[in-house]
């Protein structure tokens, strides 16, 4: 035990909290079985902890003391009720004679139960709204309010998505466990699509004053790489190098002052090049499989811009190439959105402003403000003041990310001192 003084130690589990707390409710659940059993657990540990800890000084194990102290609480807790519910007694018998022997958990145990926890939060009983729901809230620790923002729904509907999951999981018995050899290919489709969604919230957050959530990111990450080691699938590969590539950016993406920095401003001598190389390499793993899908033509993608120097080197003709096969392997609004910006790149901005007006006037991505700041930046770089001004103006409107409203009033600002 160390000695510290009782606001430090308030810090500390804080920091423990913050950063150990998913990892102590994947093993908790496992142990309990039971989500809401196993999320009063960790509650209750954390606060003996900031008792404690205080009096007694830290543990040289946070983490394993968590689980433990969560553990004993829980069945102090069955045992306390059992006196009013006979049918409990029994249940805590159970659970504590499971308990024993009373074996210190390890990394390796506790990232197990991350990988079993996704696996079961992913789980095809579970619909897929409610998957989502479930792994940003049980492995991520977004709140409910979060993922509401996230996905542009109430907190209730959130709230009511996460308890009938919790309810599904029990009454269908679904195993918390990582699925066989046999089934785990099937059933990789919903982690991978959740894994990136984590992801995207933590690259790019979806409201709030950071542009990013680098704990989001850097556990995307860590769980595709607990995938990839698992099962060496082209498509897990593809991921992992997608989100590698991406992360590369991270510093180079915000100014000293937080300010977004769009890429081709970015200074390329900040881009992380290990993941670079990992992420490079992941790919040519994924290519030479012959079994090429959307996250690995993503991160080819993503590797293209990699490879240039300076903006003016990129190859726009290879980019909108991969484009084009994408649209095959997984076509939806956004890739096309995409397509048109880097069509716009490589043919001039008015082939770019025909290709999203094509999609605008279809009604799709109405609310996605990236369409219509694509769409004003077109407009500006043509001259067309006027229509830039509006197209800014419905894409700040949709907005709830402050770093990318400040950028686009920069935009608007910069218009009006021209116009």
């Amino acid at each position: 035990m160390s000695e510290v003084t009782d606001s430090k130690v308030r810090e500390l589990v804080e920091e423990v909290y913050r950063e150990e707390s998913r990892r102590v409710l994947a093993t908790l659940i496992r142990l309990l079985g039971d989500f809401d059993a196993a999320e009063e657990a960790l509650h209750d540990a954390f606060a003996v902890a900031a008792e404690q800890w205080i009096r007694n000084g830290v543990p040289s194990n946070p983490r394993a003391w968590l689980v433990s102290t969560g553990r004993f609480k829980a069945i102090d807790g069955m045992r306390r009720r059992a006196r009013f519910d006979a049918s409990l007694t029994e249940h805590a018998k159970q659970l504590e004679s499971a308990l024993y022997p009373l074996e210190e958990p390890d990394d390796e145990s506790i990232e197990d139960d991350r990988l079993r926890l996704i696996f079961t939060c992913c789980h095809p009983a579970l619909a897929p709204e409610a998957q989502v729901a479930m792994t940003l809230r049980e492995v991520c620790g977004l709140t409910t309010e979060e993922i509401a923002r996230a996905f542009l729904a109430k907190p209730s509907t959130i709230a009511q998505r996460i308890v009938r999951a919790k309810g599904k999981i029990r009454t269908a018995c679904i195993p918390y466990q990582v699925p066989s050899e046999t089934d785990l290919p099937a059933r990789l489709d919903a982690v991978l699509r959740v894994v990136y969604l984590v992801f995207n919230e933590g690259y790019s957050a979806s409201s709030g004053g950071s542009l990013t959530r680098h704990d989001l990111s850097a556990e995307a990450i860590r769980l595709g790489r607990l995938l990839v080691e698992l099962l060496p699938d082209p498509e897990t590969m593809g991921l992992l190098a997608l989100m590698l590539l991406h992360d590369s950016r991270r510093v180079a993406r915000i100014s000293a002052t937080g300010e977004l920095i769009l890429l081709d401003d970015q200074d390329r001598s900040l881009w992380n090049r290990d993941q670079i190389i990992e992420g490079t390499i992941l790919i040519e793993r994924a290519f030479a499989s012959n079994q090429v899908g959307p996250y690995t033509i993503q991160a080819a993608i993503a590797g293209v811009h990699a490879e240039a120097p300076q903006p003016a080197e990129t190859n726009w003709a290879q980019i909108v190439a991969l484009y084009d096969l994408l649209m095959q392997a997984g076509p939806s609004p956004v890739v096309e959105l995409n397509r048109a910006v880097a069509v716009a790149m490589r043919d001039g901005p008015l082939a770019g402003l025909s290709l999203i007006d094509s999609i605008l006037r279809r009604g799709e991505l109405s609310n996605y403000h990236l369409a219509y700041a694509a769409r004003a930046d077109f407009y500006r770089r043509l001259g067309r003041t006027t229509e830039a001004k509006a197209s800014y103006e419905q894409a700040l409107g949709l907005t709830q990310q402050e770093p990318e409203r400040r950028f686009l009033k920069r935009r608007l600002a910069e218009l009006h001192d021209y116009g």
